[in-house]
Formats: C-alpha cells, sequence, structure tokens
C-alpha cells in the first residue's frame, strides 16, 4: 500500500482505521466505541476499552517470549556507568517499585510528581506509576524551585520521588535543595517523598517527611497490574504557555498506547527487538514517548542516555553508541548536531565508530535548517527525517512514514501529514488557502488517539489555546504552507512572521539562508520593532569553532546572501556574532524572549532556559551594537 492510500483510508472511515489499529495491542477489555464524546463535549477514543501500558510494555513481551531481550540500556558517560535490563528484570524492578507506592497508599487515580534524572530508576518510576493506574508528572530535573512548587500545586500529587542529584557535564545538581525550597512555597504538600540516592551525593533526609528508595525497596512487596479505562489519565506534562503559567498536557492510557505503536510500525519503520535510540530527556515528551512508551510497547530496544551530544567526552559520543547498540532508528534534535557541526565540522571524529547498523535518522523538535540535514545526511549516508509534532499531539503529526513507503525528501519540509491528521494551512478567516500560500497550521477535528484530550483541570484554557481561534480546528500555533506536491512546510511560530514595512516575511526563510553559509554553526534571525518600517529582522550567529572571519565580513556576506535569496524587501542589514544563543534544556532557542530583549520589553525568564546568564550578555551586546531600543 502506498502513503497515499494508507493515508485516505484514516481520513475515509477514520474510527474503522483507528479500531483496526486498536487491534494492535492487548486490551483487558475491548473498546465498545471507539469515538465518542465525554461528559464536556470533548472527543475520546476507545470509550469501553480496559488495559494497562505497564503491562503492555513489560508483562506482555515476557508472556510472549521477549524477557531475555534487552529491554533498557543506560548509558552515563557523565559517571561512566552501563547497565543493560533485559524485559524480565525490568519488569521485577517494576514490580517492586510498585509495591513500594502501593504500601505508601499510592492507587488509582493519585497523581505522582517525579523529579528525577536520566537513571533507569526514573523509568522505573514512571512505569510502576502506570502499573497501579497512578497519573504520573515528570518534571525536568534542575527547573528552579518556583517552577516544582507551581507544578506541585496544579497536580497536587500524593508523592514526590526524587534523586538526590542530577549530573550536568561534570556540575553536580543538589536535586533535595530544590525539592526542599518547592516544598517550602508550595500549597499543597504532598503525604511524603522518596529520595533515590545517587553515589555522586547522598542527601539529608527529613524525618517523618522523606523516606530512602533502597529501604522501602527492600521491604516491598510485588504489585500486580491494576486494569484502567482506555480515557484514565496516563500522564500530565507541563508545558510552557504564554501567560508564564504552564499548562497540564494530559494523555490518556488508550490511544497513547494504539498510537504509539502506530508510530513505531510506519513511522519509524522499525522492528520488534531492533535498537531505537531517541537522544533527549524523559522530562519532555519526547523522552516519554519515545525513550519510555513506544519503544517498550512495541518490543525494542531502548538506550537511557545520560550525557550530552558534546563534552561527554567529545562531539564523537553519538556515534560511539550507535556502534556499541547497534542503532537502528536514532532520533534527536537538530540542535544537538548543530552542537556537533561547531566543534567538529568536517565529521572526523565520526570517522573512528562504524555506525552502519542505522537505517534513518529522525529530527524534531528545533527547526531544522536546511545547511543541517544537508550535512547529517553527508555524513551519515543515510536519508535524514525532518518531523514535526508537540507536547500537545504526543506523537508525529508530519513525517515521512517509511514504514509505509519513503517518500522523495525535500530539504526545509517535514514531508506530509501523518495517517489521522487532517492538516490544513488557512487563512485569519479560516478559510483554505492554495498551495504554496503561509498562512496558520490547524488539525481539523477530531484529533487522532494520542493526542491531548484535554488540558489538566483546566478545560477552559484547553477551549481557549487551542479550539477557539478556528472553531472545528484544533490551532497549532504554527505558520507554514503546503506545496503543490502536498509537501508541508512549518515556517515557525506565528509570531515568528514579520511585518517589514506591509510585506509579510518569515524569519524561518532567512535563518535558513545564514545557516547555509560555510562558517556557521547556527543562528537565530528576529524581528524587532523599528519605527519607519514596523519590523526588521536582525540575524545572531555563532561561528564554527576555528572560523576568525571578522564581524564585518561575515555581516557583509552574510546580508548579501539574505538579498539574493529572499530580496532587497527583507531589509536584513544586520548580524551580531555571539558566542551561544538563549536556549531551552531542549534545545530550543528562545527567540521571542530575545525580542523582548531588543524591544525593550518586559518579561519573566522561563524556567526551561538552559543557562540564565546568556540573557544579560545578549542585552549588553545588543546595547553595545545599538540593536534595538537601544539604538534610540
Amino acid at each position: 500500500m502506498t502513503y497515499q492510500e494508507f493515508y485516505d483510508k484514516s481520513m475515509s472511515s477514520p474510527q474503522a482505521f483507528w479500531k483496526a489499529q486498536a487491534e494492535a495491542i492487548h486490551w483487558f477489555k475491548k473498546p465498545t466505541q471507539i469515538l465518542s464524546k465525554d461528559e464536556e463535549g470533548l472527543d475520546r477514543w476507545y470509550e469501553g476499552g480496559m488495559l494497562n501500558t505497564a503491562y503492555l510494555a513489560l508483562d506482555y513481551h515476557v508472556e510472549n517470549g521477549r524477557g531475555k531481550q534487552i529491554a533498557l540500556y543506560y548509558d552515563s558517560p557523565v559517571t561512566g556507568r552501563k547497565q543493560a535490563f533485559t524485559y524480565e528484570a525490568l519488569l521485577e524492578e517494576v514490580r517492586m517499585f510498585a509495591g513500594v507506592l502501593k504500601a505508601q497508599g499510592v492507587q488509582k487515580g493519585d497523581t505522582v510528581i517525579i523529579y528525577m534524572p536520566m537513571i533507569p530508576q526514573t523509568v522505573i518510576a514512571m512505569l510502576a506509576c502506570a502499573r497501579l493506574g497512578a497519573i504520573h508528572s515528570v518534571v525536568f530535573g534542575g527547573f528552579a524551585p518556583h517552577e516544582l512548587a507551581i507544578r506541585i500545586d496544579d497536580a497536587k500529587p500524593k508523592f514526590l520521588l526524587a534523586a538526590s542529584c542530577g549530573i550536568e557535564i561534570s556540575k553536580v545538581i543538589d536535586y533535595m535543595k530544590i525539592v526542599n525550597a518547592a516544598l517550602e512555597e508550595a500549597v499543597h504538600q504532598p503525604d511524603g517523598c522518596i529520595v533515590y540516592q545517587r553515589p555522586q551525593l547522598t542527601a539529608s533526609l527529613k524525618e517523618g517527611r522523606d523516606f530512602d528508595w533502597e529501604s522501602l525497596l527492600s521491604r516491598a512487596q510485588p504489585a500486580d497490574c491494576v486494569p484502567v479505562e482506555a480515557t484514565h489519565p496516563l500522564y500530565i506534562l507541563y508545558t510552557s504557555g504564554t501567560t508564564g503559567r504552564p499548562k497540564g498536557v494530559m494523555r490518556d492510557n488508550g490511544g497513547h498506547a494504539v498510537a504509539l505503536k502506530f508510530s513505531m510500525d510506519y513511522i519509524y519503520g522499525i522492528k520488534p527487538g531492533e535498537v531505537y535510540w531517541a537522544a533527549s530527556d524523559v522530562g519532555w515528551v519526547v523522552g516519554h514517548s519515545y525513550i519510555v512508551y513506544a519503544p517498550l510497547i512495541h518490543g525494542c530496544s531502548t538506550i537511557l542516555f545520560e550525557g550530552k551530544p558534546i563534552k561527554t567526552p567529545d562531539a564523537g559520543t553519538f556515534w560511539r553508541v550507535i556502534e556499541e547498540y547497534k542503532v537502528k532508528v536514532f532520533f534527536t534534535a537538530p540542535t544537538a548536531f548543530r552542537a556537533i557541526k561547531k566543534e567538529d565540522s568536517r565529521g572526523e571524529l565520526k570517522k573512528k565508530y562504524d555506525t552502519s547498523s542505522l537505517d534513518y535518522l529522525f529530527l524534531a523538535g528545533e527547526r531544522c535548517d536546511v545547511a543541517t540535514l544537508e550535512w547529517c545526511g553527508e555524513l551519515l549516508q543515510v536519508p535524514v527525517i525532518d518531523h514535526w509534532w508537540q507536547t500537545e499531539s504526543g506523537w508525529p503529526m508530519l513525517a515521512n512514514m517509511v514504514g509505509v513507503e519513503v517518500l522523495p525528501i525535500k530539504p526545509g519540509s517535514a514531508a506530509k501529514p501523518v495517517c489521522g491528521y487532517d492538516l490544513r494551512v488557512v487563512s485569519p478567516d479560516g478559510e483554505s488557502l492554495p498551495a504554496n500560500q503561509e498562512g496558520a497550521v490547524v488539525i481539523r477535528l477530531p484529533l487522532p488517539p494520542g493526542c491531548l484530550p484535554n488540558l489538566w483541570n483546566d478545560t477552559a484554557r484547553y477551549l481557549s489555546s487551542y479550539m477557539s481561534a478556528y472553531p472545528g480546528y484544533y490551532f497549532t500555533g504554527d505558520g507554514g504552507f503546503i506545496d503543490e506536491d502536498g509537501y508541508v512546510f512549518i515556517t515557525g511560530r506565528i509570531d515568528d512572521i514579520i511585518n517589514v514595512a506591509g510585506h509579510r516575511l518569515s524569519t524561518a526563510k532567512m535563518e535558513e539562508v545564514v545557516a547555509s553559509h560555510p562558517a556557521v554553526a547556527e543562528c537565530a534571525v528576529i524581528g524587532i520593532e523599528d519605527q519607519m518600517k514596523g519590523q526588521i529582522p536582525v540575524g545572531f550567529v555563532v561561528l564554527k569553532s576555528g572560523i576568525e572571519k571578522s564581524e564585518e565580513e561575515m555581516e557583509k556576506e552574510l546580508v548579501q546572501m539574505v538579498r539574493t535569496k529572499v530580496g532587497p524587501v527583507a531589509a536584513f542589514k544586520k548580524v551580531a556574532i555571539v558566542q551561544r544563543l538563549p536556549k531551552t534544556r531542549s534545545g530550543k532557542i528562545l527567540r521571542r524572549i530575545m525580542r523582548h530583549i531588543a524591544d525593550g520589553k518586559s518579561f519573566n525568564p522561563p524556567s526551561t532556559i538552559e543557562d540564565m546568564t546568556v540573557l544579560p550578555e545578549l542585552e549588553g551586546l545588543m546595547k553595545d551594537k545599538h540593536i534595538g531600543h537601544s539604538a534610540d
């Protein structure tokens, strides 16, 4: 079957299509309705079905002959530690820790916050919650106390699970210091906190509140799976909101399991028993979906990597992991490769390793410039698949579905809509736009299984954030266009479209041109306020290691490139060389914050920022170079 035939089938008979896909997972009780409405009139999938996500990820495979296969590889270059867990061994660990939680009174419907780094115990904790029908909320390890407190008050956890520390390259982060400050600030107080002591730092435990992980484990009895409704929440994952208050994206059990199993088969084209690696963090949606749940539900071996693309120990660490574990499909963010390219622009370190096991490289999470995509393709000699999705969707919305048909790659495009996603590009009044005309990217309702059915305890915000701008559609917040071949090009957040003297222009297009310069490692182009033209674009550029060109030379060359490829109308005339760009810990460049600094507007630094010190550096640089409001 071709991609188009498969996709059309999902559009013409969505309920029949997703009923067939639900047959690929094990149900304790099969759904009585495939698509229905809940009491608030919101779409829900697989009502009446009973299942357990931890059972699908572990017990099912042990019962069906996969028990001796490796389920989880733990590789930690920051500590020098490696472990491998078979499906049998991981199941035993999860059964026992579920017993710990059960003994503390955690049961179906309770929430549990997990504040832990990239260690096996974090995965075990997630699966143990799922085993009991408890709802986990993983908070990225290292978030500030205030941000953790906000999430505690919103999720109201029965228990908080923490590790004594996390490790950022060589720096040890005291997690319990953060937990203590967060609990002092929070109104809601959990029944207790279970702490896993890492050898790098032993935390002091507060008597009556804190419990030692290993001590409780030594006395635990294994816990069985608790069947839950398909519509029962599996987890809450907080994502940043425009108000500064995070949104609790909720994921259900049934639609999530079906969608993730489907994605492994048809999007990633990987078979049970093969090794899948997503180099991300379990604090992000990629970690939830493609480090933990999808690979295990599918019966793959997954890799939990506690390290960075560079400095742990060098820019060859990804190639080492691929060779060592015979990775078949690799998924990470473009920003990781931009960091590698900056350190090792000619890919010399790659020559030390055999990466012939690799079939595909998938990129997502941050805009993928053509230069990075082509660099990866030349270096790895495998198809490089740019695909696009969001925390809210939980799995890809646009992709080259290589498990169905490998479509020609168009650099700059995340290919075509995935089955189930009726994606449109519309004008401000909601009318579908013709080919190659840019507008808002929306998905016609109902969303397919696996997408957020609601926000945690906040239906009003769910409707106002996603459903009200274009009635009958989910608004992604991104802009883009569809070309004459049906390929979708995401040009960035709607607020990345700038208005230069009445001309609506995409800063993403300018970034693509700037990034193609052989001296540029990574860049950001933002629109800043201008009295004459309304807005003008300014480029911020990080150069590759060893480049000695002056700022004047670079500015002249880049301005000419944009003028040639975008046109004089872009009014691109100013470039600043920077040592680094402000980013979230998941690698997204904080363009909105950069605009606020340039325009002299107040802002709250996001909790997800990688390093707060970059902001005053950037502000000082803008003042020195008379960029933005400081130029007046």
